[in-house]
């Protein structure tokens, strides 16, 4: 049979005070389950299900649909919520949480390859507050006793339950079927399965983790907090070590899923989320965000925003650039200062380097866009296309009012208002004829003095 993670996730989450299920608090732009389920995945486990509650409805959106979802009605304790699992419990069952997402993939794979009819996941600290404390005795394993529960001499034991086990299922179910709620909260302990499995003869081990911080969990805004700074130091930390250059590691942000190859120079006051991935030799930052973007090789991104952009090798993007989802940059594009691209592709050698929106438009090579020039794609009803052929030139303060085509090596003058095609290598203005009256201002003075006089 397959090995499995189950991860519970339908805590109130009280002490968090907020609205939002605690497993829906991000680190880095992501949700707390969203990284225990991305370790189970780099671990190799081909099933996962996970154990819903307060906010179900909100927290199953955000699952995959090849993710099991099961409902626990009431909070009633951590074995009630594996049970109401009752059905995904086969083979090896790595039981994990949803608000602890520091996890590793190697720290399950440890688990999974104990032979142990159950494995429990412990660490030594040096402040076990809060914790369940690992009791042994002649060295095993004895029974996991829980903060609530423990007299003075138990809470000195500095070895703690993370919580998180694995089992061979038919010992899980056993162990399920004959946990009572015999404890201050009347809920009913997956703890309580060591001593149940151990007086029934089954084989009880721990597995101690290497970092206790990936048994963390988020329990309070602070613990998120601490979470978040643990999670991106580590990130940077990796960065670092394979040849990213991060002048200032207290101001930039990086998130799990981005990747970004050596030789590359994040600079200060940078954010860097989602599945983004930037080549070697580009220089991103400062004051720059990066949301699922693409960088190429040997480019420059300043002081700018990206969100869902593709951007090639030996561009130039900013100061003060916007580019939104669908912006596709070929190489040696420049973009410049309050320059935004939407939905549009601009082809190698383009320039739009100042005060220009271009939106559902195709530019295509060594086209030069001028200051001010908007594409005015939408019509109130629906979003509609702009063609600029090669090598043309759209003068400044030019509005090019879509569906258009601007043909090759067409030249429009500034300050044109261009509502039909224009013909290849061709002139176009649209814009009222100049009159110039003479002396009109003196006049007008001279009449505003009468009038005072």
């Amino acid at each position: 049979m397959m090995n499995r993670v189950l991860i519970l996730a339908g805590g109130l989450g009280k002490r968090m005070h907020s609205p939002k299920p605690k497993v829906l608090h991000e680190i880095l732009e992501k949700p707390l389950i969203k990284w225990v389920i991305d370790s189970a995945m780099s671990a190799g486990i081909a099933k996962i299900g996970v154990v819903v509650g307060h906010g179900s409805e909100e927290v199953r959106k955000t699952l995959d649909k090849d993710i099991e979802v099961y409902l626990q009605p009431q909070q009633l304790g951590t074995a009630d919520a594996v049970k109401c699992a009752q059905s995904f419990l086969n083979g090896k069952v790595v039981v994990l949480y949803g608000d602890a997402p520091l996890i590793k993939a190697d720290t399950i794979r440890k688990l999974i390859s104990s032979k142990a009819d159950m494995s429990v996941l412990t660490a030594k600290v040096a402040n076990p507050h809060g914790y369940g404390r690992i009791v042994r005795k002649n060295g095993k394993i004895f029974k996991i006793v829980e903060e609530v529960d423990a007299d003075e001499e138990v809470k000195k034991i500095n070895e703690i339950n993370s919580g998180m086990y694995a089992f061979e299922s038919e010992a899980l179910k056993f162990a399920l079927s004959k946990i009572k709620p015999s404890n201050k909260k009347g809920e009913y302990y997956l703890t309580d399965a060591v001593e149940i499995l151990l007086k029934n003869g089954y084989e009880v081990d721990t597995v101690e983790v290497n970092d206790p911080n990936e048994i963390l969990g988020a329990n309070t805004q602070k613990e998120l907090a601490e979470l978040f700074k643990i999670a991106r130091e580590d990130i940077l930390d990796k960065l670092m070590e394979n040849g990213v250059t991060v002048e200032d590691p207290s101001s930039t942000f990086i998130g799990p899923d981005v990747k970004i190859e050596a030789g590359v120079t994040v600079k200060p006051f940078t954010f860097i989320y989602g599945k983004s991935s930037i080549e070697t030799g580009s220089v991103i930052g400062p004051q720059t965000t990066l949301r699922d973007t693409f960088v190429g090789r040997n480019t420059y991104v300043i002081r700018s925003e990206c969100e869902g952009a593709y951007i090639s090798n030996e561009c130039k993007v900013g100061p003060f650039s916007r580019l939104r989802p669908g912006a596709k940059l070929e190489e040696k594009v420049k973009i410049g200062n309050f320059v935004e691209v939407k939905n549009s592709h601009l082809f190698e050698e383009v320039k739009a380097q100042h005060l220009t929106y271009l939106g559902d438009a195709t530019v295509e090579e060594r086209t030069n866009i001028g200051a001010g020039t908007i594409t005015c794609n939408y019509d109130g009803v629906k979003k509609n296309k702009t063609f600029i052929g090669k090598n043309s030139f759209i003068g400044s303060n030019t509005a090019l009012v879509a569906p258009v085509k601007i043909g090759e090596g067409a030249l429009i003058g500034a300050g044109s208002v261009i509502t039909e095609d224009v013909p290849p290598f061709a002139l176009a203005l649209g814009r009222a004829r100049q009159v110039n009256k003479e002396k009109w201002v003196l006049k007008k003075m001279e009449e505003n003095h009468e009038k005072r006089a």
